[in-house]
């Protein structure tokens, strides 16, 4: 993989990681569970954590200075969130929305570690990253199903 890609794949993933990052303050600002707020609110620094580490990756490419503002998808996603969050959708449609939003993420990470000539050290990097977004949404999805029942 020519630097150029890499730091392209890179790049995307920390997009997505900021979309995590943002969707679940934004999550976090609008449920009534105190449970769902510290989690959401522990995942977002979690996904700032990731964020940082692959921006560090970043630096010896000779791209120092990364996009740090995520995806017009997520924004619109967060909006969306706000929207159903005025009309009293409550905790179980943000938690729907949340795993909506892991999906993609859990997507994207896959799409990277399909890259045939991707360095082992950030595969092995990508994979503890998606091995936590994977467990996330996993958890994710079981409060969904226990609200909604």
């Amino acid at each position: 993989m020519d630097n150029a890609s890499t730091i392209k794949l890179l790049q995307e993933l920390v997009d997505t990681c900021r979309d995590g990052q943002n969707g679940y303050r934004d999550a976090a600002d609008h449920v009534t569970d105190s449970y769902l707020r510290e989690f959401f609110n522990a995942q977002s620094l979690a996904r700032a954590g990731f964020a940082g580490e692959l921006e560090q990756e970043l630096i010896p490419l000779g791209k120092a200075d990364p996009d740090t503002s995520g995806s017009t998808a997520a924004a619109i996603r967060r909006a969306w969130i706000d929207f159903k969050s005025e009309l009293g959708g409550g905790d179980t449609t943000i938690l729907a929305s949340v795993e909506s939003g892991e999906d993609s993420a859990k997507a994207a990470f896959e799409r990277a570690l399909e890259e045939p000539n991707l360095r082992e050290d950030l595969a092995t990097l990508i994979r503890r990253q998606l091995a936590s977004i994977a467990a996330a949404h996993d958890h994710v999805r079981s409060l969904r199903d226990a609200k909604a029942a």
